[in-house]
This record gives C-alpha cells, structure tokens and sequence, in this order.
C-alpha cells in the first residue's frame, strides 16, 4: 500500500475560486527518490497577492505554467507507473492539500485515484505521542522551503523517522 506524501501551494484558500499554483509528491519509502513536481497555470482570474507570495512566484510566472488538465493527467499516469493497489495520500495539513488535490482530479480527470480518504501527518504524530500540541516539525531533515517537492521530501522523512519510533507502516 503506497504511501504518497504531498504538497501544494495555491493562490488562495479554496479551489475552484482559486488556483493550485504548484504540488509536488514522493513515494513514501527509504530513498525517497520518485518525485513529481507539477506547476499549473491559474484557473480563476482571483489570487490573494500574499498567498501567491508564499509559493515565490509571480502572477506573470504562473500563468505561463502547464494546463492544469495535462498535469493532473501526467500526476495520474506518474501515480500508475510507480505505485499499486490502493495509494494513500498524506500530508502536513490535509484539510488544506487533500482539497485542492481531490477537487483538480474530479474537475480535470473525471476521478481522484486516491480516493475518498488521506491521512494527516500532524495527527498521526500527535496520537503517537498522545499529546495534541506536539510537534512532528523536527524530524525533516530537508528544509521546509515552500518549494513542494523539498517540503514533501521533508515530511516523508519524518514520516519515515515516525517508522523508527515505532509507527506501524509497511512500503511493500
């Protein structure tokens, strides 16, 4: 069961109002090195001016990015190439990813192969510890940089460290 650690940045706080600017994803496994990195051009004319500020690029930047519906595609085909059966997404803050994620699949590729279902690595980490204001944060290794793919990277690495303290998880 593939675990499939994601990360975006948008240009506002919901999609279809407003844009996934950029995600980046890793295959959840000991070398972390099967990536994808995706940039879409804006869907929506809309954009707050500081949340776009945090992905680093500029409005003229974004709008010579790829289709969204030609990314999504090759997300999916990335997706069938390198993982099998059921995929699970996880994230720093599903509430915020799982929903940009979700909504581009059904609107650009009539479907979500994740599913209807993701995983918070936040809440995993704080029911590891049994503790609701516990941290997860120190256990990256890579840089949170606001770059996707290097904050996904991140997070698997603590998802992974999570493994070492005991978390039941297996990548066969």
């Amino acid at each position: 069961m593939p675990y499939v650690m994601v990360d975006i940045e948008a240009d506002g706080p919901i999609p279809g109002d407003y844009s996934m600017i950029c995600f980046g994803a890793v295959i959840v496994e000991p070398e972390l090195k099967r990536t994808f990195h995706g940039k879409l051009k804006p869907i929506s004319d809309r954009f707050l001016p500081e949340a776009l500020a945090i992905s680093g690029f500029s409005r003229e930047e974004c709008l010579a990015f790829e289709d969204p519906r030609l990314v999504m595609q090759q997300f999916r085909e990335w997706l069938a190439m390198h993982c099998e059966g059921r995929l699970l997404f996880v994230s720093d803050n599903n509430g915020f990813d799982w929903q940009f994620i979700n909504w581009y699949f059904h609107h650009f590729t009539g479907g979500n192969p994740f599913g209807h279902s993701s995983i918070n690595l936040g809440s995993l980490y704080k029911g590891m510890q049994r503790d609701l204001f516990a941290n997860f944060k120190h256990l990256r290794k890579t840089r949170h940089s606001h770059h996707p793919v290097d904050d996904a990277l991140g997070n698997a690495e603590a998802l992974l460290r999570m493994r070492e303290m005991g978390l039941k998880i297996c990548f066969d």
